[in-house]
């Protein structure tokens, strides 16, 4: 069996404006101020599992030159341009029709482009298992994340006590979005994981579960994949894939498969879908203050995130709690509290 990733990488990142942007979202960006953009670094991690003509890339069609540019290795058919955002089943069911047509046996793990791993020697561990696991079975394995907090930002995973096989657990339940004291409620039962929307499954098993429960779905992928590998692709595609529905992998398919089985995972892992979760990540000084930018002065700040990587020097001073952050004349300077509200002010 041959592995392939599918990185999804159509999204806009409105809770990061302005560093992130429709024309220049958050996952082609120097986010964390490494050298590398998170999509770079999603690719990084996985190299080890497979060579880079092995991955695919599922991206809105005016980020092509974008995934081109920072990716030049990847081959040119595997990265695909979807006409419009359908959400997540669409955009997956396109690459796995796609994989299928050419590698009917492939082991597919689909990930997000935009989220970060600290212990990636952990992270390998954790994908090789669940590979493993699903080369071998009609099984669907998603990775959960052990939770370090009663976290409302996250779906979650609810698993059984019972373990299947070493660290693979059956999932009662996908959960959404809790409020405070649901999400304390499961940090304290001990059996609910984050949902980091990393999925493992052989093509084989996920062409036939979106069938089952997707079939309008599985149609149009079957209308489309007559084409796919001729020059009739990217007209067909752009005539069909917007006729998709609008829905996401959980509901199309993950709550109402039966075998699906979680990997509680422990690799520092966040979807960085915040300033403030992205505040927690970057290193801090002694005021908890963190920074990316050439030339950043904080004088009696604390508690603050800047981001101003253009601008040759940044002085601040007297701010508390607040997100400062500029990026093509677009300067935006919010209390950390108020960070929801990004979204409406960047409009």
């Amino acid at each position: 069996m041959i592995n392939k990733i599918v990185i999804m990488a159509g999204g806009i990142g409105s809770r990061f404006w302005p560093m992130s942007t429709p024309e220049y979202p958050k996952q082609f960006i120097d986010v964390m101020g490494c050298g590398k953009s998170l999509i770079q670094l999603t690719v990084d991690r996985f190299l080890p599992l497979c060579n880079i003509e092995d991955f695919w890339i599922v991206t809105s069609e005016k980020y092509i030159d974008i995934v081109r540019n920072q990716l030049p290795d990847i081959p040119e058919s595997n990265i695909l341009a979807e006409p419009e955002a359908r959400n997540t089943a669409p955009c997956i069911a396109y690459a796995c029709w796609k994989i299928r047509k050419k590698f009917p046996d492939a082991n597919i793990v689909v990930t997000p482009s935009d989220a970060l791993v600290i212990n990636t020697t952990e992270f390998e561990r954790v994908i090789r298992k669940a590979m493993g696991f699903t080369e071998k079975s009609h099984s669907i394995v998603t990775i959960g994340i052990k939770p370090s907090r009663p976290e409302t930002g996250y779906g979650y995973i609810c698993a059984n006590n019972n373990e299947t096989c070493s660290e693979i657990f059956k999932v009662n339940a996908f959960k959404e979005k809790p409020d405070y004291e649901t999400a304390c409620r499961y940090l304290e039962d001990g059996n609910y994981l984050w949902n980091a929307g990393i999925f493992v499954w052989n093509v084989d098993t996920i062409t036939s579960e979106i069938k089952q429960h997707t079939p309008d779905l599985a149609d149009i992928m079957d209308k489309m994949a007559e084409d796919f590998y001729t020059e009739k692709e990217s007209e067909t595609v752009k005539q069909l894939f917007p006729t998709c529905q609008k829905i996401s992998i959980d509901y199309a398919v993950m709550e109402k498969a039966k075998e699906i089985y979680t990997i509680p995972a422990d690799f520092g892992w966040s979807d960085l879908g915040s300033w403030g979760s992205l505040h927690t990540l970057l290193p801090q000084d002694n005021n908890k203050n963190a920074a990316v930018g050439n030339n950043v002065r904080l004088y009696n700040c604390s508690n603050c995130i800047v981001h101003t990587s253009e601008e040759k020097t940044v002085v601040l001073e007297g701010l508390e709690n607040y997100i400062v952050a500029e990026k093509n004349g677009r300067l935006l300077v919010c209390r950390l509290e108020n960070e929801q509200m990004i979204k409406e002010f960047s409009k």
